[in-house]
């Protein structure tokens, strides 16, 4: 493992990922890769979550495909240094920040969207000049085996590697020295990764998750609001980061809130949930009997019928949850939706903030005022109103967690930025020693009462200001080469 490790940064250390014209190949390459083997990328998806083929392409390929188009439209703005403001010391020096990339980075990826939360990273990572680890999640094994068959038969293959294996490779994995380590899954695993790279201060990037909260208000369109959650919740059989884990809704509400998000299960998959080519599949035996664990001692309002030999579980609705019950301590990552009742908006906001941070906050009311108070009262890596799961969509918005939610934050731009140092850069010239005076031994008190003018003067802009400034600027050089000071 070491010795691959140091393979891939040699490859770094030549240079040749950091040109644009690279970058925007090597994109291209991956771009062609999803389109050209298209097919296989979808089977193998299909295959680790029984996910139909239109489901796999709209929820996971257009995604990366989007993204990938994104960074070859805008990634040469983005390396282009940016001006930075000068003052008046530095008035005639060229003053810039200049996105560098960190070097080698290692992505590992999760079972749940296995291209997305794979291939995203590495978009930013090819975009800001890196080299890259890639390693897959092994428990989507299928999309495992294609990545790391697909990836070297486009892209470098001295400076993007995948690494496949358990738990045991993914350890060794951690044991080497990174210059960026972005990961997906569950904080338990975040924990680990934050304590490896702490060895190496290796920054690192957490996308976790939680349980992300719905509270719906009595003051809403609840067929609307019902038919939106119910396609957020059950969408990849639950096993979605920033579903809505558990609904907050007043005593009165619960009742028509399980009837119309029961309709609006059978509106979507049919009198006979089971085949569905829509439902998916829990992802493995051991996730199927945790999930099943949860119903313990829970009133279930419909659903709850499962398939062990499948792994199969409907979607299913609790009522009346006791917020101290198994179901409501963990992130339940499966098509369980518990209500809990509150008495009003301020309970739900209290309920909230008495729970770690989570990923998601939603927020269902034509009350705007509403909306935006509980906004402004709690905290959650992203919110979305009158509407779940649609911000992770926006490439303009940052997406990532907060507190045990994760830290940092890609798509779009902020990828880039990620996997980039912003490195700041000041270019002065050998002449104007005169000048410098002030700030060369020995000291006194006119060069101190100088330096305030320079430092902290704050003048408007315009050329006008310019001019004064370059003024000002000769005149100080001439006093001070004449000795007044």
């Amino acid at each position: 493992m070491e010795r691959e490790v140091q393979r891939v940064r040699s490859a770094f250390g030549s240079g040749r990922s950091r040109p644009l014209r690279f970058r925007l190949q090597q994109l291209e390459a991956l771009r062609r890769m999803v389109l050209e083997r298209e097919k296989d990328i979808v089977a193998a998806i299909t295959n680790d979550l029984r996910k139909s083929e239109l489901n796999a392409y709209s929820q996971e390929v257009i995604t990366v495909l989007g993204e990938i188009d994104l960074m070859l439209e805008k990634l040469p703005e983005w390396v282009t240094a940016k001006p930075a403001k000068k003052n008046l010391l530095t008035m005639l020096d060229e003053v810039y920040v200049q996105p560098e990339p960190l070097g080698v980075v290692l992505i590992i990826g999760a079972w749940n969207y296995p291209l997305v939360l794979t291939i995203h990273p590495l978009i930013g990572a090819i975009a800001a000049g890196n080299a890259a680890i890639i390693k897959p999640s092994e428990v989507s094994e299928h999309t495992a085996k294609i990545l790391a068959e697909l990836l070297p038969q486009y892209l470098d293959q001295d400076l993007y590697v995948v690494i496949n294996g358990g738990v045991e490779e993914a350890t060794e994995l951690l044991k080497q020295r990174f210059d960026h380590i972005f990961y997906t899954g569950s904080t338990a695993v975040g924990k680990i990764v934050m304590e490896a790279a702490a060895k190496h201060l290796t920054p690192v990037t957490l996308e976790l998750g939680g349980k992300s909260p719905c509270y719906i208000d009595r003051n809403c369109d609840l067929d609307i609001a019902c038919r939106r959650i119910a396609w957020g919740k059950y969408m990849n059989c639950g096993q979605t980061c920033i579903a809505p884990d558990y609904i907050l809704c007043e005593p009165s509400l619960q009742d028509q809130i399980v009837q119309k998000i029961k309709e609006s299960v059978k509106a979507f998959y049919g009198e006979n949930i089971k085949e569905s080519p829509d439902y998916e599949r829990i992802i493995s035996l051991r996730h199927f009997k945790r999930i099943l664990s949860l119903l313990e001692g829970q009133q279930i309002a419909f659903g709850g019928e499962t398939d062990e030999a499948s792994r199969y579980m409907a979607p299913t609705v609790l009522t009346d949850v006791d917020p101290e019950t198994k179901v409501m301590q963990e992130e339940i990552f499966g098509p369980i939706l518990p209500i809990v009742p509150v008495k009003d908006a301020d309970e739900a906001i209290k309920f909230i903030n008495e729970r770690e941070k989570p990923l998601a906050l939603y927020v269902f009311s034509h009350n705007n005022k509403l909306i935006k108070r509980m906004i402004d009262r709690t905290s959650s890596g992203g919110v979305t109103a009158n509407d779940v799961i649609m911000h992770f969509t926006l490439s303009s918005l940052p997406f990532g967690g907060v507190g045990s939610s994760g830290m940092g934050v890609y798509h779009g731009k902020y990828s880039f930025d990620t996997f980039s140092h912003q490195r700041p850069c000041l270019l002065k010239r050998l002449k104007g020693e005169s000048a410098n005076n002030l700030r060369y031994p020995p000291n006194s008190q006119s060069k101190v009462d100088w330096a305030k003018f320079f430092l902290l003067k704050r003048f408007n802009k315009g050329k006008l200001s310019l001019l004064l400034l370059t003024f000002l600027g000769i005149l100080v050089a001439v006093l001070v080469k004449a000795g007044y000071y």
